[in-house]
């Protein structure tokens, strides 16, 4: 099955994506709502081949800077501390001064899943 990669921008109205290997472009206030755009878009676009797309064929890629300006609720010195990253490097990624390599995109991605793992988990009272 395909995958179809969409790339994340920031825009003045809120979000729009492009797919990386074909023509389909959408926009949204906000990235949930871009999400299902770009699902209803790829749709259109894969109805000419008469092939059903599902959302885990669907792809979303945001840069750091994009990714903490909209989620301002993760503390970046917080989450540096926990994965064991030095704060002002993390920072640097933040602010879209230093690229992360692979490896240091492997390391904050899995403790933003770690800390959504974990709130999963948990029940308030």
């Amino acid at each position: 099955m395909k995958t179809y990669k969409f790339i994340i921008e920031r825009t003045t109205t809120g979000y729009s994506a492009y797919c990386e290997s074909n023509p389909i472009y959408t926009s949204g206030r906000t990235i949930l709502e871009l999400q299902n755009n770009a699902f209803e878009a790829t749709s259109l676009f894969v109805d000419e081949s008469k092939r059903e797309i599902k959302r885990e064929d669907i792809e979303f890629e945001i840069d750091f800077k994009q990714f903490f300006e909209y989620y301002k609720v993760i503390n970046a010195k917080h989450l540096a501390s926990r994965i064991g990253m030095n704060e002002t490097l993390l920072s640097q990624y933040v602010n879209g001064i230093k690229r992360p390599s692979k490896k240091q995109i492997h390391r904050i991605v899995e403790g933003l899943n770690g800390i959504g793992k974990e709130l999963m988990e948990l029940s308030l009272v």
